[in-house]
């Protein structure tokens, strides 16, 4: 099983990266906030990984850090979620956040995530609630901290308007929040800075 991987960053996208190890190009699925931490194209990066295995291929998810790969791990835990929603999930709501609403009971704030229904919401309170509690005394959480450079404004826009809906909001209500962002000064700013304002701007 693969637990992590080391490599040339050939390619990345805001749900996706390639990773060239020893000239064997790996596809790794990525939540947002691995996205935030990746560093340019042509370096070397180091993801831990969790391997999922289906019937006919490997999915591998790569996470920047250790405690974001055993919280994605509780959540694929939970009855109904298989790993595409979990790093959906992760990419809606940061990690802090998402420990916090599952330990307070906060189903309003779940409900707030693309892709979590109220019954899916809350499964996870029923069945990670405890887990989580557990785990938050022993783990501390990484916090995600954006250090990159602005784009291109157009393709930004354009790209953080298509990173939105990948995870699961409507067009319209993905190209409101980005609009809401830019005009209220998220302008030349860069594509992690963007998301994560419209995220909240979603998330009331």
């Amino acid at each position: 099983m693969i637990a992590q991987i080391r490599g040339k960053l050939i390619l990345k996208t805001v749900s996706m990266v390639i990773i060239d190890n020893h000239g064997i190009g790996y596809e790794v699925m990525i939540p947002l906030s691995t996205y935030y931490e990746l560093p340019d194209v042509g370096s070397e990066v180091s993801l831990f990984v969790y391997t999922f295995f289906k019937q006919d291929s490997i999915l591998l998810v790569g996470f920047c850090t250790e405690n974001e790969k055993q919280l994605f791990k509780l959540m694929i835990s939970v009855s109904g979620i298989g790993p595409r929603l979990a790093v959906n999930v992760l990419s809606g709501i940061n990690s802090s956040e998402l420990i916090h609403a599952i330990a307070n009971n906060d189903l309003k704030r779940l409900l707030k995530v693309p892709g979590l229904g109220r019954k899916m919401a809350q499964r996870v309170i029923l069945e990670l609630r405890d887990k989580v509690s557990e785990w938050t005394s022993k783990e501390q959480i990484t916090f995600i901290n954006n250090k990159k450079d602005a784009i291109d404004q157009s393709v930004m826009e354009e790209d953080a308007i298509s990173a939105l809906i990948n995870l699961g909001y409507k067009s319209q209500a993905a190209k409101d929040a980005i609009d809401r962002v830019i005009s209220e000064g998220g302008e030349n700013k860069s594509l992690d800075v963007i998301l994560k304002k419209a995220l909240k701007v979603l998330a009331m």
